[in-house]
């Protein structure tokens, strides 16, 4: 499951360099994007949702962040943008695990950026819970409390339900985005950043003229 992950990692690399005008990315259902046989229900009814699932060890999820951030910053009201974490075993796990951490005691949209940093840019692991914690007591966040949360029963809760979010979906590398539960794509298929925002975009105004 790795070696194929790391090798649909290495084909967005290639393409990261592509970029499309809006109107140059088609829809074509099993090219730009995959519809999923059997939908998976959003989290918040009445919404549309936006599922980016990611790793913070995953470089080309790093490099995406500077590109779909701003476009998360102006999404509208009616369109639920949430992250789950990639959880292939290993490391891919305990930073799952850590992001669960930050969500659940609300700091994450403040630490976000700077796991991120610190992974790709200042070549710190952050595998082990007390190395995560001492990193996250630099940002302003409660060692302790970050420790308690981080092995609570709850967050194992939610790493079961986002290991079983990504089986659903059909991941296979990252970043991938699912649109509304139904639709799946990712760099690859739409040709780079910005035209897997678009084609974002395209999905989420066709659910909402189906409404």
């Amino acid at each position: 499951m790795r070696n194929l992950i790391l090798s649909a990692a290495l084909v967005t690399a290639s393409l990261f360099g592509m970029t499309a005008q809006a109107a140059d990315v088609p829809l074509e259902a099993g090219k730009t994007y995959v519809e999923l046989a059997n939908p998976v229900p959003v989290s918040v009814p009445g919404k549309i949702e936006v599922v980016e699932l990611f790793w913070y060890g995953c470089p080309h999820c790093y490099a995406f962040e500077p590109t779909i951030n701003p476009w998360v910053e102006k999404l509208p009201s009616d369109v639920n943008f949430k992250r789950i974490p990639a959880m292939f075993g290993g490391p891919w796990d305990a930073h799952g695990q850590l992001f669960l951490t930050l969500e659940a005691m609300g700091v994450e949209h403040k630490v976000h950026n700077a796991v991120f940093d610190a992974i790709q840019k200042q070549g710190k692991r952050l595998t082990k819970p007390e190395e995560m914690a001492d990193f996250v007591a630099t940002q302003g966040v409660d060692k302790d409390k970050f420790l308690a949360t981080f092995n609570s029963f709850a967050i194992q809760g939610q790493i079961k339900q986002a290991k079983e979010l990504a089986q659903k979906y059909g991941v296979q590398g990252v970043p991938t985005m699912i649109v509304n539960g139904k639709y799946r794509f990712d760099l690859g298929t739409t040709g780079g950043p910005e035209a897997t925002l678009n084609v974002a975009d395209q999905l989420i105004a066709k659910e909402r003229a189906a409404k």
